[in-house]
């Protein structure tokens, strides 16, 4: 069984209005030395062990599902876990 980390974040040439709204907030608590926020998603996955290489398997969900590659980018870390 494998545990995947995957984190889904906007593509550098997109507009983040998110971000800035949370940059603009954390200005005006005195966080001046903010110099930049980009806002993404993390999500954990859980994925039984079978025939399909795994990797083949992330990026299917990842590219038809967890992430719109259009304007966004992801990466994803695998750890191998025991069930409990």
């Amino acid at each position: 069984m494998f545990k995947v980390k995957v984190y889904v974040t906007l593509r550098e040439s997109v507009l983040d209005p998110q971000g800035t709204a949370v940059k603009s907030s954390l200005h005006s608590l005195n966080y001046k030395e903010v110099a930049d926020v980009r806002i993404g998603k993390y999500m954990e996955v859980t994925i039984e062990k079978s025939e399909r290489d795994l990797d083949e398997v992330i990026n299917e969900m990842c590219s038809k599902l967890l992430a719109n590659t259009v304007i966004e980018d992801y990466r994803y870390e695998v750890e191998e876990c025991v069930p409990q």
